[in-house]
């Protein structure tokens, strides 16, 4: 058979969609491409969805444990050509985790929170 996997993205759970919505929209400049309510594609593949209606949907059950989602342990990366502008931009907006820095690969990127304490990255394209 030919069949292959293909990748697709990362869904991240999200507490407040429209709250996520505004940020990765207004903060991140991103735009959406789908918005189903509890789910949301952005033009750039990225995509997420609403916590609760993910769990029951995968799982079949209720959340009950209400975890915070984002535990340090997950980084959606995201490129963007005009870094510093961007780093200006939005750096007091949001919950930084550092300023822009070479990374050991000779990247700059910068890095902070989004609003469910996924690690956002956003570097110069490689």
């Amino acid at each position: 058979s030919d069949a292959t996997v293909k990748f697709v993205n990362p869904l991240p759970f999200v507490k407040d969609i429209e709250a996520s919505k505004r940020f990765y929209c207004s903060t991140v400049s991103l735009s959406i491409l789908e918005d189903r309510g509890n789910f949301v594609k952005f033009a750039n593949g990225f995509a997420m969805h609403d916590g609760g209606a993910l769990f029951r949907n995968v799982f079949g059950v209720e959340d009950t444990s209400a975890p915070p989602y984002g535990r340090g342990n997950l980084v959606l990366y995201f490129e963007e050509t005009n870094l510093d502008e961007t780093f200006a931009r939005i750096s007091q907006d949001v919950v930084l985790i550092h300023a822009i820095r070479e990374e050991p690969w000779g990247q700059q990127v910068f890095r902070f929170f989004d609003p469910d304490r996924h690690v956002i990255e956003l570097g110069e394209p490689q």
